[in-house]
């Protein structure tokens, strides 16, 4: 991860708790950023700029309508996160991820392959992966708390894919869920408080 943008100073982070923010699909990291001000200040926020250029924007690996992937660029894109945090989680009083749209795919994956590390998890407009490998590799001790937020009439995410991501939270996760009548596929103000509250609950507190 050769891009983050804080939303606190280095001299401002030591002993926060650390949010890590990836965006979705043809946007990049000020997108993610944008929303700084609306989460708990006590946060450390980093948004991530996905690895892979798509046009002049970026994501965090090859999709198409129906939400194909390649597993080999899911696994780079995760295993370049995972290092960016190794590098700085020392400093932090421990790490949560939020997600948009394939970002969620991102830290959905994340969590399914080091579950122990995160403290809670933020999905919004998004879906987790429907892959055999990732469902293998899988080992939850405990369920994590997950906050998921969309639409039911996003127009982005397909009905196949939204059955097999609440199956798998509602397997998997200490899920909180919530819809939002015509926010469409984006992010609202109301989410945002519903975010702050459920990250307050789950890691401040």
């Amino acid at each position: 991860m050769k891009t983050a943008v804080w939303s606190k100073p280095e001299h401002e982070r030591a002993g926060t708790p650390l949010l890590v923010m990836m965006h979705g699909y043809g946007t990049d990291e000020s997108r993610m950023a944008t929303l700084f001000d609306s989460l708990p200040p006590a946060f450390s926020c980093a948004a991530l700029r996905g690895p892979k250029v798509i046009g002049d924007h970026h994501g965090w690996f090859l999709l198409d309508y129906f939400l194909t992937h390649d597993f080999a660029d899911v696994v780079s894109s995760t295993n370049g996160v995972f290092d960016w945090i190794d590098a700085v989680k020392a400093q932090h009083s421990s790490v949560s991820l939020l997600g948009y749209s394939q970002g969620m795919a991102m830290a959905s994956t994340l969590l399914r392959l080091r579950p122990a590390q995160f403290r809670a998890v933020v999905g919004l407009s998004g879906f987790v992966l429907d892959n055999e490998l990732l469902a293998m590799s899988e080992s939850f001790d405990s369920r994590p708390p997950f906050f998921w937020g969309r639409d039911r009439a996003d127009p982005v995410i397909n009905d196949a894919a939204i059955e097999h991501t609440e199956e798998w939270l509602q397997r998997n996760t200490q899920l909180t869920a919530r819809t939002y009548p015509g926010m469409g596929h984006a992010i609202s103000a109301a989410e945002l408080v519903d975010v702050s509250a459920f990250l307050r609950h789950y890691v401040l507190r």
